[in-house]
């Protein structure tokens, strides 16, 4: 449809007034929220991952993209949830105590949020007993840990260890700049992100 590749390129250069003014007219026109979620939306911050990943487009780029889609699902959303729409999951992302880095935080939960799940952030800072309150209350298919400094990455272990021994069945995906795929390994992550559109892949591996 015509109008939902007009929103995608709209969204892809972060025109977030037309973003949302599309998804009001598309909606007018009757077409169903899923269908512009997934056609219009979700399409568009897709594109815009891949483009991330080749290092076509840069941080800058996305966020300004990812504010558009906030646009469009600011109108979408209460439609969505009405209906009745099952999101593709739903992942919890924090960055780790001692830590109050939130930009690549805020990349992922936007990346994912893009991708069709529900995201809870937890914000900067958060402890192993956060992530475990977070579990508990929002029952998260995905747990989302970030880093930026090697003397707080190892507060990630913690928060690993803290789900084990619950038997949580969450998933636990850690990111950041100092973080490797052999720590990850080493404590027991079920993924590791180089960055944020690899971590939406990895997220949909896992569940």
């Amino acid at each position: 449809m015509e109008s939902l590749e007009k929103m995608s390129e709209a969204l892809q250069q972060g025109k977030a007034d037309e973003v949302r003014d599309l998804v009001t007219q598309v909606l007018d026109a009757g077409v169903e929220p899923k269908k512009i979620l997934d056609g219009g939306l979700i399409s568009g911050m897709g594109i815009i991952g891949e483009r991330f990943k080749r290092n076509e487009v840069y941080i800058p780029e996305v966020l300004i993209a990812a504010r558009a889609m906030h646009a469009g699902m600011s109108v979408l959303e209460p439609l969505l949830i009405k209906a009745g729409v099952k999101m593709l999951g739903k992942i919890a992302i924090g960055t780790v105590k001692g830590d109050l880095h939130d930009i690549g935080k805020n990349l992922v939960g936007m990346m994912f949020k893009g991708a069709g799940f529900n995201v809870i952030d937890l914000g900067v800072d958060c402890s192993a007993e956060k992530f475990l309150e977070a579990y508990e209350e929002h029952k998260p298919d995905i747990i989302g840990l970030s880093a930026l400094l090697t003397t707080t990455m190892t507060s990630m272990k913690a928060v690993v260890d803290a789900l084990k021994e619950k038997n949580s069945a969450v998933k636990v995906i850690i990111g950041g700049a100092p973080v490797t795929q052999s720590y990850a390994d080493e404590i027991g992550a079920d993924g590791y992100a180089a960055d944020a559109a690899s971590a939406v892949e990895i997220g949909k591996s896992l569940i």
